[in-house]
């Protein structure tokens, strides 16, 4: 029997791309079904994945925080991998208009065209969404960036909960939502490949937990955009100091001055949000503070950020934030407290 040769992933490297995450997929790729049997005592197996970096020539190339990175193969000489992975693009949420990737992104259209199977990291989805080929299908990326996204291409359905998204005919579009989610994402590849249970191994080997309650418990709910409306500002201001009042919504609109229609349409234009999902984003951002800072009872912390209704409050977060109130206090006042222990012994305790 022929030995078939495994299949190609191209990590495609552009100034936008982060090392860590180029370079982390290249070691995860190249681990899969190769490390496993040596941790457990049995010769090294084979690497189920060829992982090469591709830019547009074989040049060193600066990316992201002055690391320099040396590309494999040039993109015109790779037309058809298996696989391509686009790591996240540093490019801020107000201005995600990618410049100079017209020749990655005609490359990605060619390489899908002929089969290729295109998964992006993070803000690699926008780069993806850039070649068309997610109009009329489901994507994500990361949460911060979901809602400029889905503005500059209307067509594409963004699922800013989701961790992993695959579309396309034969699923043959995949990507990450953001940060670490590369890491998912890869896992999904290697299953996808080589079976779950060799991605469940190599997530041992790497200590990979897999981000099951999607990304919404990371982000941040208080995203509303930038208001040029100096009354709507003066209003984002008097609500940011009472936002526990008993009736926020008709304090800020007598501290507007306007007609409550008025008011509603303006206040909705300014920040992209109704004034009542306005109040509801603020009062969670700082339940969500409380809850990774302080040991006060669910009950009591939902009365301080205005909800007298503590099961109403514990619906409503659960809702917006993907977990309930205790579950996101188990897992972010954890961290924070591991931190702070951490921190604090080594202040107790300096290197000489």
């Amino acid at each position: 029997m022929t030995r078939r040769d495994p299949p190609t992933i191209a990590l495609l490297a552009t100034h936008g791309a982060a090392a860590s995450v180029l370079y982390g997929m290249y070691d995860l790729f190249n681990s899969a079904g190769r490390d496993w049997p040596a941790m457990i005592g049995q010769p090294p197996g084979t690497s189920v994945f060829r992982p090469v970096v591709v830019a547009r020539d074989t040049a060193p190339l600066p990316v992201i925080n002055g690391i320099v990175v040396t590309p494999e193969v040039a993109m015109r000489d790779l037309p058809s991998p298996d696989f391509i992975c686009i790591p996240d693009l540093a490019v801020y949420p107000s201005d995600i208009a990618l410049r100079n990737h017209d020749e990655e992104a005609a490359w990605l259209r060619a390489c899908h065209a002929r089969g290729s199977v295109i998964a992006a990291a993070c803000t690699g989805a926008l780069l993806l969404a850039d070649t068309g080929l997610l109009d009329g299908n489901d994507a994500t990326t990361h949460w911060a960036y979901c809602e400029a996204m889905a503005a500059r291409h209307p067509r594409v359905k963004v699922h800013p909960q989701r961790v992993v998204v695959t579309a396309g005919q034969d699923q043959r579009l995949v990507m990450g939502g953001g940060g670490s989610s590369w890491q998912d994402l890869a896992l999904y590849l290697i299953a996808r490949v080589a079976g779950i249970e060799c991605a469940m191994q190599t997530a041992r080997v790497f200590l990979i937990d897999w981000h099951q309650n999607g990304q919404q418990p990371f982000a941040s709910l208080a995203r509303s955009r930038t208001s040029s409306d100096a009354v709507i500002s003066q209003c984002q201001v008097w609500i940011a100091e009472h936002y526990d009042t008993p009736a926020p919504v008709a304090g800020m609109l007598q501290a507007s001055g306007l007609a409550e229609r008025t008011f509603t349409r303006r206040f909705q234009q300014a920040t992209g949000l109704s004034p009542i999902e306005y109040v509801h984003t603020l009062r969670l951002e700082e339940a969500k503070q409380q809850l990774e800072s302080a040991d006060a009872p669910v009950e009591a912390i939902a009365q301080s950020v205005g909800y007298e209704d503590a099961a109403y409050f514990s619906r409503l977060f659960k809702r917006k934030v993907g977990l309930s109130p205790a579950q996101y206090r188990r897992r972010f006042g954890g961290m924070r407290r591991m931190l702070q222990d951490v921190t604090q012994t080594s202040q107790r305790n300096p290197s000489p």
